[in-house]
């Protein structure tokens, strides 16, 4: 009701006196601190000239609002743009209100390709974010939580050999788990993750918030150790991005 109807009447009654133009840069994977750091000093210039800059942190995501009241006020966001990209453009995943498990799904879906999941820290949280997105169908066929070791030997074929020597949380494990998912549902690609969410279960070797995510591609698997010592909540979404990021990367490289 606002976009369509109130908002209209605002900007027909009262025009604003200079053009306004807004653009909102969806990152992941970086600090805001870390990104203010690599592009605080190149946009200083656009910043004198007009240049509105802001930031918007949220758990594994930054937002960069880069906004203008000025004469040139498009040309000046436009320029300040290219510059986010330029310096950290490979963080940038989406515009504007874009998510980063609907910019996965498009991607698959423009190159006719499929997605499976197995989970097990998670317990479902990145199925359910990627079937939040309308048409996944097209490319999500579906995922295993495999909470309990039987399972991650049942489902996906997880080796009872390689639970014994390197544990449910490990680079092993998380590996045979992709690969699994990948092979038993024909999948082009497969993600998985294994991880303490705590706030009991770590070791000295593996401290609460220790995760492993897997991505198993027609080429090659892919696993990172992370490290996410946060709130059970906050763990499984910021697990649930990495993965989502780890993906992106690949079918954007």
């Amino acid at each position: 009701m606002f976009t369509e109807q109130v908002l209209p009447w605002v900007r027909q009654t009262f025009p604003l006196p200079v053009p306004f133009v807004c653009r909102t840069l969806r990152s992941t994977g970086v600090p805001e601190s870390v990104m203010q750091a690599h592009i605080a000093e190149p946009l200083a210039d656009l910043v004198r000239q007009g240049l509105e800059l802001g930031y918007c942190a949220r758990p594994g995501e930054v937002d960069v609002r880069l906004a203008s009241r000025t004469a040139n006020a498009e040309e000046l966001v436009s320029a300040a743009e290219a510059v986010v990209r330029r310096e950290v453009g490979r963080h940038v995943y989406g515009e504007e209100n874009e998510t980063l498990e609907a910019v996965v799904v498009d991607l698959l879906t423009r190159r006719g390709q499929t997605l499976a999941v197995a989970e097990s820290c998670t317990g479902g949280h990145l199925a359910s974010r990627i079937t939040n997105v309308p048409g996944a169908s097209a490319i999500f066929l579906g995922g295993f939580i495999t909470y309990a070791n039987a399972l991650k030997q049942d489902l996906v074929g997880v080796r009872p050999e390689t639970l014994a020597t390197h544990g449910a949380v490990s680079e092993p494990t998380a590996r045979e788990m992709a690969e699994g998912a990948r092979a038993r549902t024909g999948a082009d690609f497969a993600l998985a993750v294994t991880g303490i969410a705590g706030p009991t279960g770590g070791t000295p070797d593996k401290p609460v918030g220790t995760v492993f995510i897997a991505l198993a591609s027609p080429a090659a698997t892919e696993v990172k150790r992370l490290l996410n010592a946060f709130d059970r909540a906050t763990f499984k979404h910021m697990t649930s991005q990495q993965a989502l990021e780890l993906l992106r990367q690949e079918l954007t490289r």
